[in-house]
């Protein structure tokens, strides 16, 4: 009897659904009159435009959208709109409840009178990933009563979100993510956390929180509801305190904090069971240097990452506790010690990352018990010796990435990898020769085995997946396989070293359409011309670089290059004119023909160009209106060759000129006092005669002057104090004059971090002249050497905490030397020679342990040399030519001295004598002395006297009255 009466209950429940089934089929097609004009009048406000995608970097579309069509298309007047695409109705109303119009490139405006807003049953609204840029956040959300999931991210809204949203209480997910220049208010956010009680899904990436705080009391306003199962707040600068009564919520599975840098994570104790599956605080600040110990409490995770976050203790043990974690990441951080074997104890384990940490020692062989690890990260340690057999056991290894370790030995012969797509082993010293494997496995699209030393010849490739090759900086040999030039899809390729041979013609690698990147170097003969009168196309090539190769046929190169952006032909011998090929590249970005000999540029149309590179040639072109069609030149590079001409006037008038380097060529005539945005100015080594160009003044981001060796002739520019950013001054070998202003050490070389330049510069030190192709991290340099700068060292130099350099010398400078230089703790070079310094060395300079050059030679310098700590280490010419010096390392002793010595030629050439110490018998011997100093008591301070040897004069003496004067003191000597 039971079974017949559940027989009974089973065919009335069947017929009850058949009916409804029926009754809805019946009714989808009667959509309302109101809604399908609604929607048919939204569809006419907006066009389709896939464009947009292009200049949104919120998010990365091809991930989010693999698919973009215009939905709307199917919505046609007199036809049902249950049936159009997108568009979902009640199966028994017939009303629209559904509103799917995600990745459709939807491109205008949502006004607050849009007819969207007449769809007053929709419990379902996407429309993520559209261009609704310029739009504010419509308050007429709040119309829509039914909605249970709002989906509106990646479309570009701005403005604060209005409170109305608070009145959608239905709401169950809510995702906004994407949407940069949306704001929240405390008070929206807690409004809609009080009224939507049905939230479990909260979705607000990238939308800025930043006048939201979370207090550590569970109690207070900013409370969540207790049904709340995933909340994603990744960058929206929220702050305040993260504490233990968040990660306790009964239903919360996913939380995910990632690059809140101002929440402050205190979970010291876990006093409940949590939930929590998924973890994600990285680039958060936590309160220690540890993993909190109560993250074992954790039990349920299977997803945790914490990079990012300053820990500096030994990855603790605990971890080996969570074990249903599936990805663990623990990356950025500054772990020390050896690699955690114990995390072999995590059977489910397909995601590990311990990147950019302070690992070392040998990668121990315990992956045998890590059979389903999927994605292996472990670059940027200190990973020594080889790795473990284990490792290449991993059958289900999808990505391996051991780069930039000290990795060292050879790759095993034979491996399982099944699934292996991604192979990153490149800065290690990994040897002998590449594994056919790595170049034969089907699945495999990266390879990266760059800068380590393999040698040998490359085998021939059966990996016709790969889109990423790269074996550069390695020590190969041999000619290439011609197997290479069959992998069509590579989009990336570096095969540079120093000893491929044979011949490589060029054009064969125009087989590869889908190629991107090409970058070549080092081989015995790279033949650019082709063998037939076929015209080559690289389709999609963005950049191309042939280095320090023996190039034959460019002249006579005919291929073609319509998308490429970047050009590099460093270093190749090349002759003659810039060929009409690469005058004809409309879309180059960047070229860079430095190091070779090309003698012309001719008349090249600039067109698109932003950094142009032809240093250390012999062009000897006139520049004069070199650029003046130029208009996206940022970055120019012409030094060390034989351009001539003047300062062309529509460079200095540029917008966007940022660097430039004219150094050593044939330039003249007078600056132009146009200078707008400069960050360097490199004109060493020409003829520019004149003032100093104020308009410098105005580049507030100017880091690198250098004017030296030049023939301005000015007074000290103390508009120089407006620069706080500079960080290199050169102004030596010029005809600047008066004294050296007090500069404001608060404003100028502030004490900061610095990035490096592409830009060479010289730099004087001892004498000596240092070229550097790139300015070195923080190095600060202050070179006014060779002028006639006179009066006294400012004082407030000893300020310049950053200094690494500072030339004063070959001027008229007096005085003593600041006690104050003392505090430049990191000057490693100090040059004062051959001024009129007078007094003691200041025994502060002790203090500079970074000193490495010392020169304080041909001055009038006094007394006993400081001894001890770097001063030990100088010799005797840091400190010749001054006679009243005394101490190690002289061979004077400070307690009896002897008669000094007559100076030699060569010396007095360097420096001018005052008439005081010839007065007093500080000159070439006692009978001179005393006849000199009987001539002054007799006579006074005789004008001649003065005239000859300087006293106090500013302007230099020439080497001919320094020589005249030496004669009539001699006479002067024999008269008595």
């Amino acid at each position: 009897m039971g079974n017949l009466m559940l027989l009974v209950l089973r065919v009335v429940v069947c017929v009850h659904m058949f009916t409804m089934f029926h009754f809805a089929r019946l009714s989808s097609h009667s959509c309302h009159f109101d809604e399908s004009s609604a929607l048919l009048h939204f569809k006419t406000q907006f066009i389709f435009n896939t464009s947009f995608f292009e200049y949104n970097y919120d998010y990365n579309y091809e991930y989010d959208c693999p698919q973009v069509y215009s939905k709307m298309s199917t919505w046609e007047n007199g036809t049902d709109c249950c049936s159009w695409m997108g568009v979902m109705c009640h199966s028994v109303s017939g009303h629209v409840i559904g509103l799917d119009l995600s990745c459709s490139a939807i491109v205008g405006n949502i006004n607050p009178n849009n007819t969207l807003f007449h769809l007053t049953h929709l419990q379902t609204l996407n429309l993520a990933f559209n261009g609704f840029y310029g739009s504010q956040l419509p308050s007429q959300f709040e119309r829509l009563v039914s909605l249970r999931h709002l989906n509106l991210s990646g479309c570009g809204f701005e403005g604060d979100i209005p409170s109305q949203i608070s009145h959608l209480s239905k709401l169950q997910s809510l995702d906004l993510s994407g949407n940069s220049h949306l704001m929240w208010k405390e008070t929206t956010w807690k409004r809609m956390l009080q009224n939507a009680t049905a939230l479990r899904e909260i979705g607000l990436d990238d939308t800025d929180m930043s006048s939201i705080s979370i207090t550590p009391n569970p109690l207070s306003n900013w409370s969540f509801s207790f049904s709340l199962v995933t909340l994603s707040l990744v960058y929206t600068g929220i702050r305040g305190h993260l504490t233990s009564h968040i990660l306790c919520l009964p239903n919360l599975h996913e939380l995910n904090l990632y690059g809140n840098e101002n929440i402050q994570v205190h979970v010291s104790k876990l006093n409940c069971s949590t939930s929590l599956s998924f973890l994600d605080l990285s680039w958060c600040q936590f309160s220690g240097s540890k993993i909190p110990a109560s993250f074992s409490n954790l039990t349920h995770l299977t997803s945790l990452y914490l990079s990012g976050n300053g820990f500096n203790g030994s990855i603790p043990s605990l971890l080996s506790k969570l074990q249903y974690l599936t990805h663990l990441d623990l990356s950025g951080n500054a772990f020390p010690g050896s690699f955690p074997s114990f995390l072999s104890n995590l059977p489910h384990l397909v995601y590990l990352d311990l990147s950019i940490n302070k690992l070392s020692g040998q990668i121990p062989n315990v992956f045998d018990r890590l059979a389903n690890l999927q994605f292996l990260r472990l670059s940027y340690n200190n990973f020594q010796r080889k790795l473990p057999s284990s490792l290449f056991a991993l059958t289900q290894l999808s990505s391996l990435d051991c780069s930039y370790n000290e990795i060292e030995g050879p790759l095993p012969d034979k491996v399982a990898f099944l699934n292996l797509t991604q192979l990153s082993l490149q800065g290690n010293l990994l040897n002998g020769t590449i594994s056919e494997w790595a170049l034969s496995l089907k699945s495999l699209r990266y390879l990266d085995l760059s800068n380590n030393r393999f040698r040998g010849h490359i085998s021939e490739t059966t990996s016709y997946s790969l889109d990423h090759l790269d074996l550069c900086n390695n020590e190969l040999q041999g000619n290439l396989p011609e197997s290479i030039f069959h992998i069509v899809n590579l989009t990336y390729l570096c095969l540079s070293s120093d000893n491929w041979s044979g011949i490589v013609h060029f054009p064969l690698f125009s087989k590869l359409q889908n190629l991107e990147y090409l970058f070549l170097s080092g081989f015995n003969s790279l033949l650019l011309k082709s063998e037939t009168s076929v015209n080559h196309t690289f389709s999609n090539l963005r950049e191309l670089q042939l280095l320090s190769s023996n190039i034959t046929g460019w002249l006579e190169f005919s291929g073609k290059f319509p998308n490429l952006d970047y050009l590099e032909l460093y270093n190749n011998s090349l002759q003659e004119k810039v060929p009409k090929w690469i005058h004809g590249m409309d879309s180059l970005r960047y070229l860079n023909l430095s190091h070779n000999n090309f003698t012309s540029m001719d008349h090249f149309p600039w067109y698109r160009l932003e950094d142009l590179d032809l240093s250390f040639n012999s062009m000897a072109d006139d520049i004069s209106s070199f650029f003046c069609n130029a208009t996206f030149l940022s970055v120019i590079n012409l030094s060390h060759n034989k351009f001539r001409g003047i300062f062309p006037r529509c460079l200095a008038n540029s917008s966007f000129l940022r660097d430039l380097d004219l150094q050593m060529n044939k330039l003249h005539g007078i600056l132009p006092d146009t200078f707008q945005h400069l960050n360097t100015l490199n004109l060493n080594g020409n003829q520019f005669e004149g003032l100093l160009p104020k308009s410098l003044s105005k580049c507030s981001r100017l880091v690198d002057l250098n004017l030296g060796n030049n023939q301005f002739e000015d007074t000290f520019p103390n508009w120089l104090q407006n620069l706080s950013d500079l960080e290199i001054l050169v102004l030596r070998g010029n005809k600047l004059y008066g004294q050296i202003a007090n500069l404001k050490s608060e404003k100028i070389f502030p004490n900061r971090g610095t990035a490096e330049y592409d830009i060479s510069m010289v730099a004087t030190i001892k004498r000596v002249s240092l070229t550097f192709t790139k300015i070195p991290n923080a190095f600060v340099i202050i070179d006014l050497s060779e002028n006639k700068f006179e009066g006294e060292i400012p004082d407030v130099i000893g300020e310049l905490h950053r200094l690494k350099s500072l030339n004063l010398s070959y001027n008229n400078l007096i005085g003593p030397i600041p006690p104050s230089l003392g505090n430049l703790t990191n000057l490693e070079s100090l040059d004062l020679s051959s001024n009129m310094l007078d007094g003691n060395i200041p025994a502060e300079l002790t203090n500079l342990n970074s000193l490495e050059v010392l020169n304080l030679s041909n001055n009038q310098l006094e007394g006993s040399i400081p001894q001890g700590k770097q001063f030990d280490t100088f010799s005797n010419d840091s400190y010749e030519g001054n006679m009243g010096l005394c101490g190690f390392p002289l061979s004077i002793q400070c307690n009896n001295v002897p008669l000094q010595q007559c100076p030699s030629s060569e010396a007095e050439d360097k420096f001018e004598f005052g008439w005081k110490p010839v007065a007093i018998g500080y000159a070439c011997g006692m009978v001179l002395g005393i006849g000199l100093g009987y001539c002054v008591f007799s006579i006074g301070k005789p004008q001649w006297l003065v005239v000859l040897f300087g006293g106090k004069r500013t302007k230099r003496r020439s080497r001919g009255n320094r020589r005249r004067a030496r004669t009539t003191l001699f006479q002067l000597f024999l008269v008595m």
